[in-house]
């Protein structure tokens, strides 16, 4: 049992919580994700790790409520506790093996779109802790769906901000958004490390190909089991076959065929509507155990 240390709503539908897991805050990296399970009838969760301090023992996730295995994670409260959290799981960034001198002589973008600020946070950290400045845009469709913007500020040689209504910051897209900095900005990037939606990641991987801009972007939208047994996150990354949950998450968005992997995403929809009606019951049976959501 792992126990909820620290809970905090972020916007509308989507929370943090600290977890109490020393042996998985002592070994995450950047890029790496988590597996939790809610209770004993629970599902697998793939959930990115947004921060981790080995000194507390704690890892930090971000969860934004959609279907029933979510919803059932929302109604519980500092001091309850989940049934498993197995991880760190998956690649970590490929930044962390090159050499340090040769990382501080790239320009870097950061590109997060709604929850990829989550996993966007602790690479923008790493690169902090080694004294180097790279920029980052955080975009939503609207101002409250902004999240971890403070966080991000203190970490951040420069933080822009984008929504799609024009209600904060950028009016529009994050891809106008990097079309302005580099056309009419003059700003230079190495490299562009994109994650949010897959529509959005392939949107930006389109542009930068555009630019001459190598850009990394994160699968982990499509990861079901977090193994790479149930082959739903089955992806053709130039030529080759991949699971992003044993693989990745990260790969050269350049060569991910988005078009393949946005039909893999949408495949469980049915499965996950016919889920979450039958946990509604689930749900509101927690709801009364532990006195509601925060």
């Amino acid at each position: 049992m792992y126990k909820i240390v620290k809970k905090k709503d972020l916007a509308p539908n989507i929370f943090s919580m600290d977890i109490l897991a020393p042996r998985v805050a002592d070994s995450a990296q950047p890029g790496q994700f988590l597996i939790v399970i809610v209770d004993e009838i629970g599902e697998r969760i793939p959930l990115t790790i947004c921060d981790y301090d080995r000194e507390k023992g704690t890892v930090n996730i971000v969860v934004q409520t959609a279907g029933a295995s979510t919803k059932r994670i929302a109604v519980l409260n500092e001091g309850d506790y989940l049934k498993d959290v197995v991880g760190p799981l998956g690649e970590p960034s490929e930044y962390i093996n090159e050499d340090i001198e040769e990382v501080k002589k790239k320009k870097i973008l950061f590109v997060a779109g709604g929850v990829g600020a989550a996993p966007v946070y602790p690479q923008v950290k790493w690169f902090r802790d080694h004294d180097i400045d790279v920029d980052v845009i955080i975009g939503a469709k609207t101002k409250e769906l902004i999240i971890l913007e403070n966080e991000m500020k203190k970490v951040a040689g420069k933080l822009y901000i984008a929504t799609d209504d024009g209600s904060y910051g950028f009016n529009g897209m994050v891809t106008g958004l990097i079309e302005d900095l580099v056309k009419n900005q003059g700003k230079e990037y190495d490299l562009i490390v994109s994650i949010g939606p897959m529509i959005m990641m392939k949107f930006v991987c389109l542009l930068t190909k555009k630019l001459g801009i190598k850009t990394i972007v994160s699968l982990n939208p499509i990861m079901v089991d977090g193994t790479g047994m149930c082959g739903a996150c089955r992806v053709t990354v130039g030529d080759e076959t991949k699971f992003a949950c044993v693989d990745g998450p990260e790969f050269d968005g350049h060569l991910v065929d988005f078009d393949e992997a946005l039909k893999r995403q949408a495949q469980y929809k049915k499965e996950e509507a016919e889920l979450a009606e039958r946990g509604e019951q689930k749900i509101c049976t927690c709801q009364h155990e532990h006195g509601g959501a925060n």
